[in-house]
């Protein structure tokens, strides 16, 4: 029965999704604020909907940074990129570069101002950014990364890439690192998802001007750390489940 649920659910929140291209599409051509409103609409729809449907319910903690930020999230699962999008008021990703042929998806990020990457050639796409920063060409906002690079299962282990660094020390901005648990409800594959109490938790701003070195290990311990402590107030023990 929940594996249905999840499906029924997954299919409505796909069909809400084109019925608010149909109506928003015509305004983002001359209107890139309106590309705005339609993501958070649609991920703002997702969260009250998983709540009613699966009893899976969504909360922001901590303080939603709001300037001009580096934002080094974990990634779990599609449900973390939903969460972070409806809070920040103008967000934008580094994501693969995959995704721009996603229906409806891709046209919309490259219009919020994402930054699609090659796979193996990610120092490039940074280089490039950083040039788009530097004219003025990229637009203002929350740039959120994940130093991982891919989703990651609750209680798997991969090492945080160079990248991040390299946008942190290059940029000079504040980073702000984000925690999550949402693997434990949304995995990153399949269709069943589970009730439960779903959270992103920005913490404590990292200031610019760190050494690289210990910029990067004080946003994997915070990022870990913080990540494993939601994890297990959701009950979750490695190797249990």
């Amino acid at each position: 029965m929940r594996w249905l649920l999840s499906l029924v659910f997954s299919i409505q929140i796909y069909a809400m999704m084109a019925l608010m291209a149909v109506w928003f599409t015509p305004q983002v051509f001359f209107r890139r604020e309106a590309a705005y409103d339609a993501v958070q609409t649609w991920c703002r729809w997702v969260r009250w909907s998983a709540e009613r449907m699966l009893g899976l319910r969504t909360v922001i903690r901590g303080t939603v940074p709001t300037g001009e930020v580096l934002i080094a999230a974990k990634h779990q699962s599609f449900l973390d990129i939903i969460l972070i999008v409806s809070a920040v008021p103008r967000p934008k990703f580094i994501m693969k570069r995959e995704l721009l042929w996603a229906p409806i998806l891709g046209w919309y990020a490259i219009r919020i101002g994402c930054v699609p990457v090659h796979r193996g050639r990610r120092g490039q796409a940074i280089q490039q950014m950083l040039a788009d920063v530097e004219t003025g060409r990229a637009l203002p906002g929350q740039l959120i990364i994940y130093p991982q690079g891919t989703r990651v299962a609750p209680g798997a282990a991969m090492p945080y890439k160079p990248g991040t660094g390299a946008l942190y020390s290059q940029l000079g901005q504040t980073c702000v690192p984000a925690a999550t648990n949402v693997g434990l409800f949304w995995p990153r594959r399949g269709v069943l998802r589970r009730p439960g109490l779903a959270v992103v938790e920005f913490l404590p701003p990292i200031p610019p001007g760190l050494p690289l070195p210990e910029f990067m290990a004080r946003l994997e311990s915070e990022v870990e750390t913080a990540s494993d402590d939601l994890m297990a107030e959701a009950g979750f023990r490695p190797g249990r489940g």
